[in-house]
């Protein structure tokens, strides 16, 4: 990947996305990069539209909108199908196979995970799938040094749930190393 990387991170309203993005932001300044972070969410309280964007560079950032994802995250079908024509061949896909179904061309790098339905199978709370979604996203990835985004993690979470939040961080990795998603086609089940 280059050094500039601009992510999207798209679901619905109550899925956590713009304290992914923010955890995710300050994770990169901890890790000497120069960093945006933007938002925008729906009217409503939960369900709506949501999405955030970060981009990270070495050198200056001039603009602060997410132009030319290089990253995208879908947590839901209705972020999935308005976002996926807005990228281009080489972004990388992740999406969660709770909520977002179907085959994807070839002409996309989808990779597909069951990241709510793991966060609470595995972990008894569905409200850390916003974690467990950038431990895939950033094992998928390599943006930011592992250890640097769990002690951000640890800041950012609510109060008494920062171990929780890494443990789901965690999973996201172990769920992209196993290869428990699949690309471009249906996806894998929860692991055990």
């Amino acid at each position: 990947m280059g050094n500039r990387q601009e992510i999207l991170l798209t679901g619905a309203g109550g899925q956590g996305l713009i304290l992914a993005s923010i955890v995710m932001a300050a994770a990169a300044v901890d890790d000497n990069k120069n960093v945006v972070q933007t938002q925008s969410y729906g009217p409503e309280a939960r369900g709506g539209a949501s999405m955030s964007g970060v981009i990270l560079d070495v050198d200056t950032i001039e603009y602060p909108k997410v132009t030319k994802p290089t990253v995208l995250l879908c947590m839901n079908q209705a972020s999935f199908n308005k976002y996926l024509p807005k990228v281009g061949p080489d972004c990388i896909i992740i999406v969660d196979s709770t909520f977002v179904s179907g085959s994807y061309g070839e002409e996309y790098k989808v990779q597909s995970f069951p990241i709510t339905s793991s966060a609470k199978e595995v972990l008894g709370k569905e409200v850390v799938a916003n974690m467990l979604a950038l431990g895939v996203l950033n094992a998928a990835s390599g943006l930011i040094d592992r250890e640097i985004f769990r002690e951000s993690i640890f800041k950012f979470a609510p109060r008494g749930s920062g171990e929780l939040n890494q443990k789901a961080f965690d999973l996201g990795y172990s769920l992209y190393e196993k290869g428990a998603g699949q690309k471009n086609g249906v996806s894998a089940q929860t692991p055990q």
